[in-house]
């Protein structure tokens, strides 16, 4: 018989959600958008929290940025709450169910989507985003992951992407699309940031760690003061580590297709599976790996429509 889903106790909340009604009103017009103009050239930075109401990190990331105070020295920096709707309907007795209301915010930032005739939460928020997305030349968009694992960049496969990544040096592991994600458009890929043949900035989404601990907020904090060094719009020292890269290139996004979706053996991420190998199966259909490959983002609870896991080939660390 298949291994069940994955039956690790609830997760410790180390982390909760605060009261965001302070930072609703914005300064161009749109709810819980800050933008901040240091009167210098250089870049516009777009720091985006809370894609998933969930994932409280960006949350934590995106306050601090407020909170204390940090300005541009050159160019724009723009702070967005996403989806502060799902967000506010956190329990801290169903953790997990605060991803979204109706529609995944970060799989519709294609036209169809976004000109589209549905309506949703997600699609109104994400409809009033477009234009901040649109204006920023680099983006960063901050998640984390219901499993605890090992932090990792994700972004499309464009050398502008791997550079960036690669030169602020933490999470050290990469997950590249060279093909989108299979499963909707996400937000760093949405317009300009999407297309290889332009002249985009890098547009990276940073999965700090599990959700709810202290520690993947913390590391939220770092990786975004770093980002926006990175580019000039603060000051930091040098770090003295940077670890070896272990980067991989996403093969297949899977779709739970039935409610009798299962993983033949329980999974968090990163595990390894042989060519061959059962992986899952999803009613009648065996879900087996086409070549030796990790599996990344198990879901914690199949929902038909959603997406069950990625399968990713691991690189060379020799470059893009």
């Amino acid at each position: 018989m298949l291994g069940a889903m994955n039956t690790e106790p609830p997760p410790v909340l180390e982390v909760l959600p605060r009261d965001l009604s302070a930072y609703r009103t914005g300064n161009v017009g749109i709810d819980y958008v800050h933008r901040f103009d240091s009167g210098r050239a250089g870049p516009h930075v777009l720091v985006n929290a809370l894609t998933h109401g969930n994932e409280l990190c960006g949350m934590v990331a995106a306050t601090h940025l407020l909170d204390t105070g940090v300005r541009p020295r050159i160019g724009s920096l723009t702070v967005s709450f996403a989806n502060v709707a799902a967000y506010e309907s956190f329990d801290p007795a169903r953790p997990f169910e605060s991803r979204q209301l109706v529609h995944n915010l970060n799989r519709v930032w294609s036209a169809d989507w976004l000109d589209g005739g549905e309506d949703s939460p997600e699609l109104r928020r994400a409809r009033e985003l477009r234009p901040v997305v649109a204006a920023a030349d680099h983006v960063l968009d901050l998640h984390s992951t219901s499993q605890d694992v090992e932090p990792f960049w994700v972004y499309p496969a464009f050398a502008r992407n791997a550079a960036v990544a690669l030169a602020i040096g933490r999470p050290a592991v990469h997950l590249v699309m060279p093909r989108g994600l299979g499963s909707g458009v996400p937000l760093i890929e949405h317009g300009r940031h999407g297309d290889g043949a332009s002249d985009a900035g890098a547009a990276l989404v940073a999965e700090c760690g599990q959700h709810f601990r202290s520690g993947t907020a913390a590391l939220a904090i770092e990786v975004t003061l770093d980002w926006l060094a990175h580019f000039g719009l603060v000051e930091r020292g040098p770090r003295a580590v940077r670890p070896d890269p272990r980067r991989y290139e996403l093969l297949e996004t899977r779709m739970v297709r039935t409610p009798g979706f299962r993983f033949a053996r329980p999974l968090v991420g990163f595990e390894t599976f042989e060519a061959g190998e059962l992986i899952a199966t999803d009613g009648d259909e065996e879900i087996r790996a086409a070549e030796h490959c990790a599996v990344l983002m198990p879901t914690r609870e199949p929902i038909v429509g959603r997406e069950a896991v990625y399968l990713a080939r691991p690189l060379p660390n020799d470059g893009d």
